[in-house]
């Protein structure tokens, strides 16, 4: 999980802080150019944002979708900074393969979407050690509640084809998020995706990857090489609770990407190993939400 052990770890790889930061990506254009040109792959799409009222208060996020048919649905749960232009982006760009795709705001009790701007850049200490704060919050029990909320709130799309199993992805903090919303409603979760996830399979007794077995879904873990460092033996702990699957899965390290590779604002970013990742979370959900 991102961390501030994490940050130590791109120092030593030598990436300045504003590498691709807020500021450097903050313009709709520029933020487009940093993915492939084929980002909406052709397809006009509706986009939206929404506010979804929870058993907690009203979450504020954005639902991107194709303007004509209905679709199988994905609910992302964003890294530790959050909804934000990146992440628009990326639903954009999940929406033009075919996909009704709704973002969330995981902060939202405390803040409303973007907790992290031109204003309040991540390298800011005060701004880490607010959205720390945050997440210590975040438990499991305020994460299913939430995740009821969203599933619900994309069956009741037009653009939601709900004949059709809902996937889910998420980064950083994510991960584990994506493990609980299959836990919650193993009958529509259908596949999820952890990108440099953390804490998703550790020695605790309650730690995310015990659920694996209670769900209905196929997996993908996309590992960073230095969590990995930090801890081998999560992948084999992955692979242990996985081995038991019929479903589509996958556990891979993805070497010299370090943690938050994925989101192309992120300082981290690796173009190689992120369209890799993609390109696996694509088949995951081509095989698990057909």
């Amino acid at each position: 999980m991102c961390s501030e052990d994490t940050e130590a770890d791109l120092d030593r790889a030598g990436l300045p802080v504003g590498r691709r930061s807020f500021a450097a990506l903050a313009g709709a254009g520029a933020l487009l150019a940093a993915l492939p040109a084929r980002a909406i792959a052709g397809r006009v799409l509706t986009r939206r944002d929404v506010a979804i009222t929870t058993a907690d208060g009203t979450a504020d996020a954005y639902f991107v979708a194709p303007a004509e048919g209905a679709h199988p649905g994905v609910l992302v749960w964003p890294d530790i900074r959050g909804l934000r232009p990146a992440f628009r982006q990326m639903a954009d760009r999940l929406a033009g393969e075919g996909y009704a795709v709704l973002t969330v705001n995981p902060f939202y009790r405390w803040q409303k979407s973007p907790v992290v701007d031109a204003a309040n850049d991540w390298s800011d200490p005060e701004i880490q050690k607010k959205l720390f704060g945050y997440l210590k919050q975040l438990d499991r029990t305020l994460v299913t509640t939430d995740a009821a909320a969203y599933l619900a709130f994309l069956d009741a799309q037009k653009e939601v084809d709900a004949k059709r199993r809902i996937g889910t992805t998420g980064y950083c903090m994510g991960g584990a998020m994506t493990i609980y919303t299959a836990a919650l409603n193993p009958n529509r979760v259908g596949a999820a995706a952890s990108f440099h996830g953390g804490g998703v399979a550790t020695d605790a007794p309650d730690s995310p990857h015990l659920l694996i077995g209670d769900t209905n879904a196929g997996y993908l873990f996309a590992i960073a090489d230095n969590d990995d460092q930090k801890d081998p033996e999560e992948k084999n702990r992955l692979n242990d609770a996985l081995a038991p699957s019929p479903h589509w899965h996958e556990v891979e390290v993805y070497k010299g990407a370090m943690h938050g590779w994925c989101p192309p604002d992120g300082r981290a970013y690796d173009e190689a190993a992120a369209e890799k990742a993609w390109g696996r979370m694509l088949e995951l959900f081509k095989a698990e939400l057909a």
